[in-house]
């Protein structure tokens, strides 16, 4: 069966990524990748490392493991909100007075 998109090759043009586009969402992917497997190690691995090892002098004390994700979190939803805010205020329209 033929979809509509292969029908007509300008509307596959616009679902193409650029040659940046692609290079940004790869360099965020890496990103997002190397931060979860550091914060996956420094949880679930560090506490049963003994606590002399030198692999404990690449991480962070234990209390940031839950300070940071919650000021994060913190961080996002005030953005969200705020973002949010800016939209409905951005798009209130005045009633009209009759």
């Amino acid at each position: 069966m033929i979809r509509k998109l292969d029908l007509d090759p300008r509307l596959h043009l616009c679902f193409q990524a650029s040659g940046a586009d692609q290079a940004v969402g790869m360099s965020l992917v890496v990103f997002s990748l190397l931060l979860f497997s550091y914060y996956t190690v420094w949880v679930i691995v560090l506490p049963f490392v003994d606590s002399d090892h030198p692999l404990h002098r690449c991480f962070l004390p234990r209390e940031y493991s839950v300070i940071l994700p919650g000021v994060a979190a913190v961080i996002f939803v005030l953005f969200v909100g705020a973002f949010t805010t800016f939209i409905m205020w951005k798009d209130h329209k005045p009633k009209k007075v009759a």
